[in-house]
C-alpha cells in the first residue's frame, strides 16, 4: 500500500514535466525513484520534490521557448512591429499637428507656443522606424524603437513623483514602444513584414492611421464653437469628434470607423496562425489601457480635483506592471491549446478518411 501511495505522489510531481517528456521517460523515472525509496516511505523527500519540480519547470520553459521559434511567431512579430510603429507615428503626427495649427476659437493667451524639438523628433523617429521595418533594416528599426523607449524613460519617467497622472496616462504609449522594439528585434528575413502582408495590406496599414489623423484634425478645426458672429452650436461624439452640424459629425465618425475597419480587415485576412499571434501581442497593451481607464479612473479624477498629486499605492503599481505579461502569457496558452485542439481534430479526420 505504501509503495502504491508513493508512486501516485511521484506521478503527481512528474505532471509538472511536459507530456512529451513524460510519455518517453515517466515509467523509467518512476522505477528509479521507487528503487531509491526507503522501506515504508509514503511521501517523496524534500530533495526529490525540489529536483522533480525544478526539472519540470525548466523543461516546460525550454519547450515554450522552442515554440516562439515557429515561423508564425516571426511573421506576427514582423507585422506587429510595423503596425505599432505606424500607430505611434500617427499619434506623434496628431500631437505635432495640434501644436502647429491651434484651434481657431482659442484666444492668443491660451494658444500653445508651437511644437518643440521633442515633437519633431517623435514624428521623425517613428517615421524612420516604419521605413526601416518596411525596407528590411530590422536591426535599425529595432534600435530606433528602443531609443524611443529610453526617451520615454528619460523625459516622462521622472514625472512619476509630481505628475503621476500624466505618467500613467502615457503608459500605453510606452507599452506600444516596448512592443514595437521587442517585435522588431525578433530575427526575421529581410522585408518579412512586407512579404507577409503583401502590397495591398501594407498600403492599408500605412494609409489608414494617417487617414484617421486627418479625420481627427479636420474635426478639431471644424468644431470651433465661436465665429465672427458669436457662439455656434457644436455636436460632439464621445469627446473624440466634434462638428458644427450633425451630418458632418457622422461623416467624421464614418471616416474614423472606415480607417479602423480597414486595418482590422487587413489583419484578419492574414493566415489564422499569424493573426492569432498578432492578437496575443497586442492584447497586453489593450489590457493595460483598460485597467487604466477603469480601475484607476477614480484615482485620476481625485488627483485632478485635489489640486495635488496623489501617489499610487504599491498594489496599484504592481497591477500596472503585472497586467501586460499575465495577459500575454494567457494569450500564448490559449493559442497553443487552440492549435493543439485543431491538430488533434485534423488527425482524427485523417484517420477517419483512411478507414
Amino acid at each position: 500500500m505504501s509503495a502504491a501511495e508513493l508512486e501516485r505522489r511521484y506521478r503527481r510531481l512528474l505532471a509538472v514535466h511536459p507530456w512529451e517528456h513524460r510519455r518517453t521517460y515517466e515509467e523509467e523515472m518512476i522505477a528509479v525513484l521507487l528503487a531509491d525509496a526507503r522501506p515504508g516511505q509514503i511521501r517523496p523527500g524534500f530533495r526529490d520534490t525540489v529536483d522533480l519540480v525544478g526539472a519540470g519547470l525548466r523543461a516546460r520553459l525550454r519547450v515554450g521557448a522552442r515554440g516562439f521559434t515557429e515561423p508564425a511567431w516571426a511573421d506576427a512579430a514582423a507585422v506587429t512591429g510595423l503596425l505599432v510603429a505606424l500607430i505611434l507615428l500617427a499619434a506623434a503626427a496628431k500631437g505635432l499637428a495640434d501644436q502647429l495649427v491651434p484651434n481657431p476659437d482659442l484666444g492668443p493667451s491660451v494658444r500653445s507656443v508651437g511644437p518643440d524639438s521633442v515633437d519633431w523628433l517623435r514624428v521623425a523617429g517613428w517615421a524612420a522606424v516604419a521605413v526601416a521595418a518596411l525596407t528590411g533594416l530590422r536591426r535599425t528599426a529595432a534600435g530606433l524603437a528602443w531609443s524611443g523607449v529610453v526617451a520615454w524613460l528619460v523625459l516622462v519617467g521622472p514625472g512619476v513623483i509630481d505628475q503621476p497622472t500624466y505618467v500613467v496616462d502615457t503608459l500605453p504609449q510606452l507599452a506600444l514602444a516596448l512592443l514595437a522594439a521587442a517585435a522588431l528585434a525578433v530575427p526575421a528575413t529581410p522585408r518579412r513584414a512586407l512579404a507577409v502582408l503583401g502590397p495591398s495590406r501594407a498600403a492599408v496599414l500605412i494609409l489608414a492611421p494617417l487617414a484617421a489623423v486627418a479625420v481627427l484634425e479636420a474635426s478639431r478645426l471644424s468644431g470651433a464653437g465661436v465665429d465672427a458672429v458669436g457662439p455656434v452650436p457644436v455636436y460632439a461624439f464621445y469627446g473624440v469628434l466634434q462638428a458644427r452640424s450633425e451630418t458632418l459629425l457622422w461623416l467624421y465618425v464614418a471616416g474614423l470607423a472606415t480607417a479602423a475597419l480597414a486595418v482590422l480587415v487587413a489583419v484578419a485576412s492574414l493566415a489564422a496562425p499569424v493573426r492569432r499571434r498578432i492578437a496575443v501581442l497586442l492584447a497586453p497593451v489593450a489590457a493595460l489601457a483598460l485597467v487604466i481607464d477603469t480601475a484607476l479612473a477614480g484615482w485620476s479624477v481625485s488627483t485632478m480635483h485635489m489640486g495635488h498629486a496623489i501617489p499610487l499605492v504599491p498594489a496599484q503599481w504592481l497591477m500596472l506592471v503585472l497586467v501586460p505579461p499575465v495577459t500575454f502569457l494567457a494569450g500564448v496558452l490559449l493559442v497553443r491549446r487552440r492549435e493543439e485542439t485543431l491538430r488533434m481534430v485534423a488527425l482524427g479526420r485523417a484517420a477517419d478518411r483512411e478507414r
